[in-house]
This record gives structure tokens, sequence and C-alpha cells, in this order.
């Protein structure tokens, strides 16, 4: 990927782009969601290095979602 990944600021702008590859996307997001980008003391918030503020694990989650549902493999129609 030519692009960092902090010039990301919310996972929809991942799920998103119109570039990357969707098992790009699904790994950027994969390690979005993991607990090891947790804000301590508030674990509904991530934050991966680079990233200027946290993002609630949820939209990270929406946008894993949103990527399921555009994959054809999933039997769904690609939008």
């Amino acid at each position: 990927m030519s692009q960092p990944i902090s010039r990301f600021l919310h996972p929809f702008d991942v799920a998103r782009h119109p570039s990357l590859e969707p098992e790009v996307k699904r790994a950027i997001l994969a390690s979005w969601a993991s607990d090891r980008v947790s804000v301590e003391g508030k674990p509904a918030l991530r934050k991966p290095p680079g990233l200027k503020r946290p993002v609630p694990v949820d939209d990270v989650l929406a946008a894993l979602r949103a990527l399921d549902e555009d994959d054809p493999r999933e039997g769904q129609p690609v939008q």
C-alpha cells in the first residue's frame, strides 16, 4: 500500500477507499478492531498508531460489516 494507514481518519474512510482491495481493507480494519489498540480505561475506543483521535470499536465493526455486504462471495450484490 503506497498510502500510510494514518491517512485514514475513520473506519469508513478505509471501507470506502476506491483503490484498496477488499482484503487490504479487511486487514486494516481488523488491526483497528484489535484489543491491542484499545484506549486504556476506555475499551470501547480504538486508537491505532498514527491515528490522531480514537474511534469507537462499533464504527470499526460497522465498516467491516459494510465490506461483507458488498462482497459478492457472500451472495450480496456489489454496490
